[in-house]
Order: structure tokens, then C-alpha cells, then sequence
């Protein structure tokens, strides 16, 4: 048999008509695109020359998404909205109330929509309690409202004098170190 009589097979139209007929077997309904995909060369001057852009006619809705609207859908989608925004306080610390307070303050836990801090003096603790309305209006302004809807000021961990399972009830310690 002569090489002309043969007909010519293209492997990747064969392909796509697998996948087309794969397709339509599991019910899913091929859509063309209204208007003309052809390149108009007109938009402003930054853009891609013939980029075809969402909401235009032709846009077929496929073009690759950004790694940071996919991720944000899929929380959204998913309803971790809460514990993500949770994680973002505990990493954005600094950023969230600056430098000098996230030296002194730091968050310790966070349950429902109480946010627990625990600061290293009283002095430190009282200046927290004073700033906890801004505070709190800054929450959700960059976390979304109702967050945080509390912020518990804890002040700094005493040492504790008691050891072993026996003591003696009283003051405690004094000025006994001479």
C-alpha cells in the first residue's frame, strides 16, 4: 500500500476529540464564546497588545487566576474565613499595633472573638487596656468585622514562691533578702 493512500491522521485533533467525547458523556455542555476572539489592538496604552480582558465580548472566562484570588475563594468557599483571619493576628502582630507595643505585648490565645494578650509590666498592661478601642476599630478595619470582638489584657506572670505540696498559709514573701 502507497503512502498517499493512506489518510493523514493529526494526533492532536484526535486528542481533543477524546476529550470532547469524554466530555459529553459525563453530561458536560460544550459553550462557544459570543463575539470575536481576534485581537483588536485598542485599550490603553499599559495593556497587552490584543489581550481580550474580562467583561469584554469574547472573554471566555478562562484565563489563569492569581495565586491570591484563587486562595481567597477557596477560604471563602470553604469557611475559614474565621480561623485564617485568627492565624493573620497572631502573625501580623507588629503590624497590626507597631513596633513598641508588639516588644512589650504579646498575643497569647484566642477563643470565639476574644483575643487574649499577655503583656511583660502593669505599666505595659494599663497602656494596652487604654489603647484596646483602637485597637479593637483597627481589627476590623484590616480583619473583617466581628473578628475580634474583645481583647483581654493580662498582665505579667508572677514567680510563684510555693515549693512542694505542703506551705505554711501568710503573706508570703517579704523584704527578707537583707
Amino acid at each position: 500500500m502507497a503512502e498517499a493512500d493512506q489518510p493523514e491522521v493529526d494526533a492532536a485533533q484526535a486528542a481533543l476529540n477524546r476529550v470532547r467525547q469524554a466530555a459529553e458523556a459525563r453530561g458536560e455542555v460544550r459553550t462557544r464564546t459570543t463575539g470575536s476572539l481576534a485581537p483588536t489592538g485598542s485599550g490603553p496604552a499599559g495593556a497587552r497588545r490584543g489581550a481580550i480582558r474580562r467583561g469584554e465580548p469574547g472573554y471566555g472566562g478562562r484565563d489563569p487566576l492569581g495565586l491570591g484570588s484563587v486562595v481567597k475563594r477557596m477560604v471563602a468557599e470553604r469557611g475559614w474565613s474565621s480561623p485564617v483571619a485568627i492565624g493573620s493576628v497572631m502573625a501580623r502582630w507588629p503590624d497590626l499595633v507597631g513596633p513598641e507595643v508588639a516588644s512589650h505585648c504579646t498575643p497569647e490565645s484566642f477563643e470565639d472573638t476574644t483575643l487574649r494578650v499577655r503583656c511583660d509590666s502593669t505599666a505595659w498592661a494599663t497602656q494596652l487596656r487604654l489603647l484596646s478601642a483602637a485597637l479593637l476599630d483597627r481589627f476590623s478595619r484590616e480583619l473583617g468585622p466581628d473578628v475580634v470582638r474583645t481583647l483581654q489584657v493580662i498582665g505579667p506572670a508572677a514567680p510563684s514562691w510555693r515549693k512542694g505540696v505542703r506551705h505554711v498559709r501568710g503573706r508570703g514573701p517579704r523584704d527578707t533578702y537583707g
